[in-house]
């Protein structure tokens, strides 16, 4: 893999557009990714925010659930954000109906554990990994992590919550830094994509 590395945003639903910005102000050459067949050909893939239960079952009508399962058990990186944490859980509390992760992080995650939509915040976040001071997280109807496993990092906590979580090449954070201008938590992820090539 060359210095910049190909990485897709899992374009089923959310805030594709906000993503493949940051990437590609992080070197990476950034796509949306639908198909099995696009997620092929992507070095690293970021899971966007949205509605979990929406975009588990917009994956499995894609065809992409095991493929996701398969690239993410093999080792490729992946980034989750909001409902792409929840995507990554190898558990969820009190899941919907029919709601299925593609798991990848040892943890126990609550589906919006900060409160409905008008209860949004934003806030600095100290995370782990990320030189620079806070950065400025979006929560909006945002999960937590109730626990992890002992292969799963915490690098970064809100208001005694887990809010950011690390394992391998997997990292998912229960806020959007897309949203906010400051693209170091995609500089981060970038840097591990460039890693593993």
């Amino acid at each position: 893999m060359t210095d910049t590395p190909v990485i897709g945003v899992l374009a089923l639903q959310g805030d594709v557009r906000e993503h493949l910005i940051a990437l590609a102000t992080a070197d990476a050459v950034a796509r949306p990714v639908r198909r099995p067949e696009e997620l092929a050909e992507v070095d690293g893939l970021v899971i966007p925010g949205g509605e979990s239960t929406t975009m588990s079952k917009l994956a499995v009508l894609f065809g992409m659930l095991d493929p996701l399962r398969e690239r993410v058990a093999a080792g490729m990186p992946v980034y989750g954000t909001c409902a792409g944490m929840i995507l990554l859980a190898d558990k969820i509390l009190d899941p919907r109906s029919g709601q299925e992760t593609v798991g990848g992080i040892d943890m126990i995650v609550r589906r919006n554990a900060f409160g409905r939509q008008n209860e949004s915040f934003e806030a600095s976040v100290e995370v782990e990994g990320v030189p620079g001071g806070p950065v400025e997280g979006v929560f909006i109807r945002a999960p937590w992590v109730e626990s992890v496993g002992a292969s799963a990092e915490v690098i970064a906590v809100h208001g005694g919550h887990i809010v950011a979580v690390r394992q391998g090449n997997a990292l998912a954070t229960s806020f959007h830094p897309e949203l906010t201008g400051d693209h170091r938590v995609h500089a981060l992820f970038t840097d591990m994509v460039r890693a593993v090539g």
